[in-house]
């Protein structure tokens, strides 16, 4: 279930979550022309999904334009949807993509693809389980292994605490983590993290569903684009022994997940646009 508002080529969508955890923010992007499919945008984490939205904005404007069906829904606890980053777990986000998904096959008719950016990349492949279709996959500079990630962010936590002179940043991330696992929150650079999302992504691995599809890979590079990188290739390697198809491209820009301005990478848009295109066919 559904309320909306807004007209022409982008509506606000609210939807719900069948519980008392109030709604998902969601952004419809309708095409203008024909349309050619559809796609859910998963955002990363934390305040990676921030510096993002500029891209994923243009990035969802330029499907649209070409006849895609691009839904961008914030998570529980992130942006404009309901609930505090805090009260959040990995469970609750994937149940959120796999609600989104549907909705957007409920409200198009057709079986929208998933779209992920770092982290979003690894609930895209959860949510790909879950779905009653095997669901095209476009990964944007994929996150491979939850746990390094878990490490990278609490690592944010340490150097703070190292800056100010804490005690606690002595024990480095590693007690951190352990004092997650262990049923403990903690706040990260402004963010609550509870017990529950931080295990969840500890857990979770860049792995293919069983049913095998279409996968595009696309990677930046700040300098001349060259091949994968090995950990990449590494990664890639169970989703070709899988059956899947995969696409893949390391392309010049920013890592605009990361930069202190705002960045754009025009390239990975028109890479992106691209080969969703040649998917179809």
């Amino acid at each position: 279930m559904a309320t909306d508002s807004g007209s022409g080529h982008a509506r606000l969508v609210a939807l719900s979550s069948g519980d008392a955890r109030g709604h998902r923010f969601s952004l419809l992007h309708r095409p203008e022309v024909p349309p050619v499919g559809a796609i859910v945008y998963i955002h990363p984490f934390a305040e990676e999904m921030n510096k993002a939205r500029r891209m994923a904005a243009l990035q969802a404007r330029m499907l649209a334009d070409r006849g895609w069906y691009v839904l961008q829904t914030d998570l529980l606890g992130c942006g404009d949807s309901a609930g505090d980053f805090g009260d959040a777990s990995w469970e609750e986000w994937v149940s959120d993509v796999v609600r989104a998904a549907d909705w957007l096959r409920g409200e198009t008719g057709l079986a929208p693809a998933l779209w992920g950016l770092r982290a979003g990349c690894l609930l895209a492949a959860a949510a790909a389980q879950r779905v009653a279709w095997t669901p095209r996959l476009l990964f944007w500079q994929p996150v491979i292994s939850g746990r390094q990630h878990l490490q990278q962010f609490l690592r944010l936590k340490v150097a703070g605490e190292m800056l100010s002179g804490g005690q606690e940043a002595r024990s480095g991330s590693g007690k951190l983590r352990d004092e997650l696992l262990g049923g403990q929150s903690i706040e990260v650079a402004g963010y609550r993290l509870s017990p529950e999302l931080a295990q969840g992504l500890d857990a979770a691995r860049l792995l293919p569903p069983p049913v095998p599809g279409r996968l595009i890979w696309l990677e930046l590079t700040s300098g001349e684009p060259g091949g994968l990188s090995p950990a990449a290739v590494n990664a890639i390697s169970p989703w070709l022994e899988a059956g899947w198809q995969v696409s893949s491209a390391v392309v010049s820009g920013p890592a605009f997940w990361q930069t202190q301005e705002v960045e754009v990478a025009p390239l990975l848009l028109q890479e992106s646009a691209s080969r969703l295109l040649e998917g179809m066919a």
